[in-house]
């Protein structure tokens, strides 16, 4: 099934469905995909990172989950297939797919599906809307990034602290210097590296295509990538999709503060979900680079409106009483584009 799921989209398969074998499924999917190849021209994929992903379900054998879900980035010029990372976006089509493919039962006018993120270990729930006992992607929801509207999928994270790096803060600073720089190295839910715009010699202003032509910025962001993996608990990051690289500035619409992303060699044309979680969190860690720049009011139910080339993520964080983020959501929308079958024949 080919899914939207927030600003991304993807194939959505059951785990029986693809080879046991991890190589046999990874080159299987470069296939479906047409990687390695700029335009994809001989597969599914988009010629974008944001349209080469790919969700793998099955159900669950945990007691606090009804899912899993195995995410999987496809790269376009390259012949990778990773699971270094979680993708929300792609998250946030889980449930409906799970619900269509019978293996959660519709429950009411709404349907919460518990979704155990193989990739990182951690528990998202999902609130799909199902009248009738089917699921409707029909409704008044809009997001940024997705013309006109659908139905409102909440997803609500917990325990998402060190997904990937073992701890919020994987160096045990909330600012480190690299190259001169000052950075923040957080994950919750999404390895992140968080700058200011104005240390990397930009405004944050610009535009995905300016951001992109930009050889020098790109060196440096890539350099900094390069020196932060280890110090992140991710090793040698050089053919990894993490950590993404987030340059922040003061908002220009009314949000909080407002974002540049490389994920990690390509801008970003909006912000991936966790990537948002990650650098909501950060904004309310004194002295980071994220809050310096940040608006942000304080309380136990904190909105923080995170905004990107294209619009603004919220993200609402739960505080806990010591001041630390306790549980994170966000609003998403999904939509069935098509099912059926592909055609992968051999590559000669």
């Amino acid at each position: 099934m080919w899914m939207r799921g927030g600003t991304s989209k993807g194939g959505y398969f059951l785990a029986q469905d693809l080879p046991a074998d991890t190589a046999v499924r990874d080159a299987f999917l470069l296939r479906v995909m047409g990687s390695p190849d700029p335009r994809q021209i001989d597969g599914l994929g988009g010629a974008d990172p944001l349209t080469a992903k790919v969700a793998v379900v099955s159900k669950s054998d945990r007691d606090d989950a009804d899912v899993d879900y195995l995410f999987l980035q496809v790269f376009v010029d390259q012949a990778i297939v990773t699971d270094a990372q979680n993708c929300g976006n792609i998250l946030a089509g889980v449930g409906p797919f799970a619900i269509e493919r019978g293996l959660v039962a519709a429950s009411g006018d709404e349907t919460d599906v518990r979704i155990f993120m193989v990739n990182t270990g951690q528990i998202a729930t999902a609130r799909v809307p199902t009248p009738n006992g089917k699921v409707s992607y029909v409704g008044k929801a809009k997001i940024d990034g997705v013309p006109g509207s659908s139905s409102s999928i909440p997803v609500t994270f917990a325990d998402t602290a060190g997904s990937s790096c073992g701890s919020l803060l994987p160096s045990g600073n909330v600012v480190d210097v690299i190259d001169g720089v000052e950075v923040t190295l957080i994950d919750n839910g999404m390895p992140v590296v968080i700058m200011r715009a104005s240390d990397m010699g930009i405004t944050g202003t610009e535009s995905r295509e300016e951001l992109e032509a930009n050889a020098e910025l790109r060196a440096k962001l890539e350099s900094i990538r390069l020196q932060a993996g280890p110090l992140m608990n991710l090793g040698d990051v050089k053919e990894k999709s993490v950590p993404k690289m987030t340059m922040v500035s003061a908002a220009t619409n009314g949000g909080a503060l407002s974002t540049r992303t490389f994920i990690p060699h390509r801008c970003h044309a909006s912000i991936g979900v966790l990537g948002a979680v990650s650098v909501a969190t950060a904004a309310v860690l004194p002295g980071s680079p994220a809050a310096a720049v940040a608006n942000v009011e304080s309380g136990e139910r904190i909105t923080l409106s995170v905004e990107h080339p294209i619009g603004e993520m919220t993200v609402i964080l739960n505080m806990e009483a010591d001041g630390q983020v306790g549980t994170a959501a966000l609003l998403r929308t999904a939509r069935k584009l098509f099912d059926g079958e592909v055609f992968v024949h051999p590559n000669e």
